[in-house]
């Protein structure tokens, strides 16, 4: 990737509605190659897919939250196939450091929170948990 390539991911990313025009505009290129070089990202498997982001304060007023996860022993792989049969797990990580994995947790209110980090402590096999609650985002 050179560094058109790196401006179109940024105006991408910005907004990714913007037209071939108007993103040829902005980068001072022809239609043509704003084309070739989104035709080659596509296929190159750099650019996976284009999506809807939503404001966070609109209709889906779910609570987000983070849990840290520690697993005693060698039983990682049967707590995160507990994790993936949870349904308040909407992500699950596998990470490094203090912490064997990282799921994002979705719930509708803090009662249901409630019932989705004690179903997940509950899991034989985990250690120890830590869990923030997420609160905003300033860059996705």
């Amino acid at each position: 990737m050179d560094a058109l390539d790196q401006q179109l991911i940024a105006q991408l990313r910005h907004n990714a509605r913007q037209s071939v025009a108007t993103l040829a505009h902005k980068l001072k290129v022809s239609r043509g190659t704003i084309s070739n070089r989104l035709a080659r990202l596509e296929q190159d498997g750099v650019i996976a897919g284009y999506t809807v982001q939503l404001r966070p304060e609109l209709p889906n007023n779910e609570i987000r939250a983070w849990m840290s996860i520690a697993v005693s022993g060698n039983e990682t792989r049967s707590v995160i196939a507990s994790l993936l049969g949870e349904p308040g797990v909407a992500r699950l990580h596998d990470t490094n450091g203090r912490w064997d994995l990282l799921a994002e947790l979705r719930a509708e209110n803090l009662k249901e929170l409630s019932d989705i980090l004690e179903r997940i402590r509950l899991i034989r096999s985990i250690q120890t948990t830590e869990t923030s609650i997420h609160l905003a985002t300033y860059r996705t």
